[in-house]
């Protein structure tokens, strides 16, 4: 580390001490030429989620915007806050799995991972989302898709 006084390379760490809940590690080091003390902090460097959009574009995963999906598919249901958390957390934790490797996932596959909670939650906030995440033009395809909720509710 350089003395921010002298600009030497050559001091000592006097002190180590975690912060942050272990995410940095703070030290104070004396300057081995000159006396002056002084603090440097150790971070983790984290590379951000990337998403892989549908066009090949890659932007940084954001929770708000998959908030803001999910508060808008349920609204006016009888869903709780907590519950809203609870489901981005999941899908935060599950997108994180999927692009362990890479730091990337496709905003298809977060798609999908939406649908499967609400789907599992709330039908009608399931079609809210599924008809602007797939896209619907037409009644059809709004008939269709309920029709094949009701199909699978059937084989229950």
């Amino acid at each position: 580390m350089r003395c921010p006084h002298c600009l030497s390379m050559d001091d000592r760490v006097i002190d180590s001490r975690t912060l942050a809940n272990g995410e940095s590690i703070r030290r104070r080091r004396e300057c081995l030429a000159c006396g002056f003390r002084f603090t440097s902090y150790e971070r983790i460097e984290e590379k951000p989620l990337m998403v892989v959009k549908r066009d090949g574009r890659r932007e940084p995963f954001d929770r708000a915007k998959l908030e803001r999906g999910l508060s808008r598919a349920l609204e006016k249901r009888p869903v709780s806050q907590l519950t809203i958390e609870n489901i981005l957390n999941e899908i935060e934790d599950e997108a994180a799995m999927v692009g362990k490797g890479t730091n990337e996932v496709p905003s298809a596959e977060l798609g999908r991972m939406t649908l499967h909670k609400l789907y599992e939650l709330d039908k009608v906030a399931y079609i809210r989302f599924a008809s602007v995440y797939r896209k619907f033009e037409s009644m059809d395809e709004f008939v269709k898709e309920i029709e094949r909720l009701e199909s699978a509710r059937g084989g229950d």
